[in-house]
């Protein structure tokens, strides 16, 4: 351990030094990333982490999540509904300006939300602007967005969508949008202000000292970098050396965190559900009645005891128990059930015990992210051998297996991975539709005209309580078909240097606060 702990140190000193400093100042926060941003560019932008340094960093959107999770003003500072409530109308604050000098006007506002909702873009937000006839700018603080039908809450998208500059962006094809170099070099307009980039390493932003007093002035740091750091190890060898102020441990780490006088440990709910994506097109997941049986297989209970330390519910689908539209169904485990549906599919024990169809056994490959012992996947490959089902665990890093996961032709067995959704019901979309990048059924890669029936028509729903019957419908379909394992939906847990103060974790994410963060001796 003290060899590799050396190393890590050395590996994380170097990502820091390259900040251009011989050491990493006294007001610098150093917040650990497990993959690299992928893109600030929030029109596009998928992976969790760089959606929050994009909405609470370099960016601004219309309203905010207050602490209890209720939209507030920010960038709009007031808003009405039309009598009928399909015309939303929004005041913007004045002084609000792009890091080059150009001022954040409605312009900008309707060239994000045209841009999101049209889908030559590729946004992962574009369902959740579905019901979006027209936006409007009759004046530079002024915007009007017209809908197709009565909105019966204001549009939680509007808290999650940061707001991307007209001016230097208008100009790029949509389909253009992710290739564009805005993603590697942002111009924002929010409390920090991008420094710079070193691809696979790290992400730098200073304080802007002219961010406007009403949306809350400058930040309290003056510098926030994001360090890429894949692996646990280093990880926490970062945080006990204070190279790192803040990252994800292992729950098996947990409590050796919160022995070091220097650390505290926080955990906190987050809208991830991890399960274990079957590949429908081809054997022998192409049977649902081999999904069903592995997904009966699997000891949840066991999974998050031994490998998450307890931090994690058992999960019988995607949707969070937290969300209000959640069946909240018990994931049960039945290996009696399991064993009859693999007999109906043809395989059947042969004298070793090992399960068989026409003398071919049965057996798949698990893709999935590490370089070390993974103890969730060794856990589902010990179930699912006694149930006759051998399993070869293939583990790649994080860029090579979200490259695997999305690409069009599906060509892994299966993978397990976790889905992040946030507080807008479009998250329910993006898990659901095949068509959308990132979300389970985009990797598994599943399909059906009755599915698209559904989602169609839990898209459409007015009101909470159809709104909730539909998406039920929908999870009851997603149920019945299999397509993903679900496994477990996960509890968020930081490593945190004691020096870091005003840090609140929730669901709105690990940054939420970070205009208010702090740093003391």
């Amino acid at each position: 351990m003290p060899a590799r702990r050396s190393a890590s140190t050395v590996a994380i000193a170097a990502v820091l030094l390259a900040c251009g400093q011989p050491a990493r100042r006294a007001d610098t926060v150093v917040v650990a990333s497990g993959a690299d941003l992928e893109s600030a560019n929030p029109l596009v932008t998928l992976h969790p982490m760089a959606r929050q340094v994009q909405r609470y960093a370099l960016f601004v959107t219309l309203a905010r999540y207050d602490d209890a999770l209720e939209p507030t003003p920010y960038f709009a500072r007031s808003w009405t509904w039309s009598p009928d409530r399909r015309v939303l109308r929004l005041r913007l604050a004045s002084g609000v300006r792009w890091h080059d000098g150009h001022a954040t006007t409605s312009r900008d506002v309707r060239f994000t939300l045209d841009a999101v909702r049209d889908p030559a873009t590729g946004s992962p937000r574009f369902a959740e602007l579905g019901d979006v006839e027209s936006v409007d700018a009759p004046d530079d603080s002024t915007v009007s967005i017209r809908f197709a039908r009565p909105q019966a809450e204001f549009p939680l998208v509007l808290c999650e969508q940061p707001i991307a500059p007209a001016h230097l962006l208008e100009g790029v094809p949509r389909a253009e949008l992710r290739r564009a170099a805005f993603g590697d070099r942002p111009t924002g307009n929010g409390p920090f202000r991008f420094a710079d980039r070193r691809a696979g390493q790290r992400w730098t932003f200073v304080r802007n000292r002219d961010f406007t007093v009403s949306l809350g002035g400058p930040p309290a740091i003056e510098r926030l970098v994001v360090a890429v750091v894949d692996e646990a190890s280093t990880k926490f060898a970062g945080l006990v050396s204070h190279e790192l102020d803040m990252a994800g441990i292992s729950p098996s780490m947990a409590r050796i965190a919160a022995a070091d006088p220097a650390l505290r440990v926080v955990d906190y709910p987050v809208l991830v559900a991890y399960g274990l994506v079957l590949n429908a097109s081809r054997p022998p997941f192409d049977d649902p009645r081999v999904r069903r049986a592995i997904a009966l297989a699997i000891d949840r209970d066991r999974i998050i005891q031994a490998a998450l330390a307890g931090f994690a519910t058992p999960a019988s689908g995607p949707v969070s128990p937290d969300h209000p539209f959640s069946l909240r169904e018990t994931a049960n485990r039945d290996t009696a059930l399991a064993a009859a549906l693999l007999d109906s599919a043809g395989w059947v024990p042969a004298s070793d015990g090992a399960r068989a169809r026409n003398g071919v056994p049965l057996t798949f490959e698990l893709l999935t992210v590490g370089s070390a012992d993974n103890a969730a996947e060794q856990l589902i490959q010990a179930d699912l051998a006694a149930l006759g089902i051998r399993v070869e665990i293939r583990q790649r890093e994080m860029g090579a297996f979200l490259a695997e996961a999305r690409a069009r032709d599906k060509r892994f067995d299966a993978l397990l991975t976790g889905v992040p959704g946030d507080l807008s019901l479009g998250y329910l979309t993006s898990m659901f539709d095949s068509r959308l990048a990132g979300g389970a059924l985009d990797y598994a890669g599943f399909h059906t005209p009755r599915l698209d029936a559904l989602l169609a028509t839990a898209r459409s729903a007015v009101g909470d309580d159809t709104r909730r019957a539909a998406w039920h419908d929908v999870q009851r379909e997603l149920a019945r078909a299999m397509p993903v394992a679900w496994l477990y939906h996960a509890r968020g847990l930081q490593g945190m240097s004691r020096r870091l103060k005003g840090v609140q974790m929730d669901l709105r994410g690990e940054l939420a606060t970070l205009a208010q963060w702090r740093v003391e001796p």
